[in-house]
């Protein structure tokens, strides 16, 4: 099965081009990159609640765009700038992955950009051959 990219022309805060893809395919494996509460290029105004469910938001529009859903993710990965988001974080993540939980690893991280959270993922869904 060949490897799929899904979004690797897309741009970063300030309209530069950023050097990844949005999502890689291989063998049925969804890799979802690190996404933030981007919107047109520019992290959204707001605090944990409001960019943690644009994040998710992020995330599931990528998982829609290559027909997985948040049933075929495996593993999540998160990262908050403030431990004392972590139990806000959980209640709204919890709304999206609760019916389907996965393998999930929290940290708390500086940011490379000014955001609250930051989310990757893995999916799987067996192929049709």
């Amino acid at each position: 099965m060949p490897i799929k990219r899904y979004g690797t022309v897309q741009m970063g805060a300030g309209g530069k081009a950023l050097p990844f893809a949005r999502a890689v395919e291989a063998d049925g494996w969804l890799y979802v990159s690190g996404q933030v509460a981007m919107e047109d290029g520019e992290i959204i105004d707001g605090n944990i609640i409001a960019q943690t469910h644009k994040t998710i938001a992020n995330v599931l529009a990528i998982l829609d765009e290559a027909g997985y859903g948040v049933e075929d993710v495996v593993r999540v990965g998160v990262w908050l700038d403030d431990p004392r988001d972590f139990w806000t974080f959980n209640k709204i993540y919890q709304e999206y992955f609760g019916e389907h939980p996965p393998a999930r690893a929290c940290v708390q991280s500086s940011m490379m950009v000014d955001c609250k959270v930051e989310i990757d993922c893995v999916a799987y869904k067996k192929k049709d051959k």
